[in-house]
């Protein structure tokens, strides 16, 4: 450990050499200090950059003494007060004709001793997490949702149901209404499961708090169905992420009419195009840039595999023109809804 007197030393050293022209940096990097040790060495020391010595900064005059301070400390841990914060407490003693400090001394003193949390029988609010579910196969998780298309007239919107598999990004299902109720959500569903051909089978069908997708109708349908419910958390978008992504992509489409559609049918008209173009020819990113009706199906396999043949013949015709490996044209395993770290750690996804 350096002594007070060796700290002296090498900080005027310092200063001597800085004065006649040489950087700090290097007049420190010279006694295998940092700028960062010297300048707290200074502070420390009590010295100033130009030798003299530092004033001792006087003690504030307003400085709780330590009686009052454990006055204090009794204080917010008796009965009447061990639930409460300190901008509660210390009116309450004014009406006692009390007192002891203000608010900002009583968290000052809380925080000192850490005491500044919740006392007593208060706990801290629970952060709930949101619901989480793998999908490692087409058809084991959906999402869906219901945004609003504009119509002929403004105030006039009508209601794009539409479900998507998290797994293959498919839009497996999908219908146009005038108005959101929890009989076409049924009606929806039903089409759905009999043309995927999964009745009766696992499935988890994830969802925001909408009144027709916790309709009781709606509730006893899924049941029936044999799937399971998952909500998001309420007033929180990001829990549904796959179809928020999926509603950007739609009305961001440079086709997309943005004035409105003149009719019920033009909208329906509209949306099978669009559902015929993502399923089919749009390249997803998501899943390693094939279509989602290829993920869906299973060949998107073979077609990532021809691909990295490709890129493997062409590492082997230039590698000079390769520094590393080639692209990663793998298919994905499991795709998560919402994952949670110790799930993915667990499944060994990062």
């Amino acid at each position: 450990m350096i002594s007070p007197s060796d700290r002296a030393l090498a900080v005027e050293l310092i200063q001597e050499a800085n004065q006649n022209g040489a950087r700090l940096s290097l007049a420190c990097k010279e006694l295998n200090i940092s700028v960062r040790t010297y300048e707290r060495w200074v502070s420390e020391g009590g010295i100033k950059e130009d030798g003299r010595p530092m004033a001792l900064r006087p003690e504030p005059k307003n400085k709780l003494t330590v009686e009052e301070k454990q006055e204090i400390l009794k204080i917010v841990k008796k009965e009447e007060f061990i639930d409460l914060p300190p901008t509660q407490i210390v009116p309450k003693l004014a009406d006692q004709r009390i007192y002891i400090a203000s608010e900002s001394s009583f968290y000052r003193v809380l925080r000192e001793h850490k005491m500044q949390n919740h006392r007593g029988r208060s706990k801290r609010p629970e952060r709930r997490l949101p619901e989480s579910h793998l999908a490692t196969a087409p058809n084991q998780v959906w999402t869906w949702d219901i945004t609003w298309l504009k119509g002929p007239v403004k105030g006039m919107f009508y209601r794009l149901y539409l479900i998507i598999d998290i797994f293959s990004r498919k839009i497996v299902g999908w219908e146009i209404w005038e108005t959101e109720e929890a009989k076409h959500a049924e009606e929806l569903m039903k089409k759905t499961i009999i043309n995927e051909k999964i009745q009766g089978g696992p499935l988890v069908l994830h969802s925001d708090n909408g009144s027709p997708m916790k309709a009781a109708t709606f509730q006893v349908l899924l049941e029936k169905l044999g799937i399971q419910s998952s909500y998001s958390r309420p007033r929180v978008s990001n829990d549904n992420p796959y179809s928020e992504a999926m509603f950007r992509t739609l009305k961001y489409r440079p086709e997309f009419p943005y004035n409105g559609f003149e009719t019920l049918e033009v909208a329906r008209e509209w949306a099978l195009k669009f559902v015929d173009w993502y399923n089919c020819i749009h390249l997803h990113s998501g899943i390693n840039f094939v279509t989602p009706e290829q993920c869906h199906t299973g060949a998107h396999i073979e077609i990532l595999e021809k691909r990295k043949e490709v890129y493997e013949l062409a590492k082997q015709k230039h590698p000079e023109r390769w520094t590393r490996s080639t692209r990663d044209w793998s298919a994905h395993d499991s795709v998560a809804l919402n994952p949670m770290k110790d799930e993915l750690e667990m499944n060994g996804i990062k």
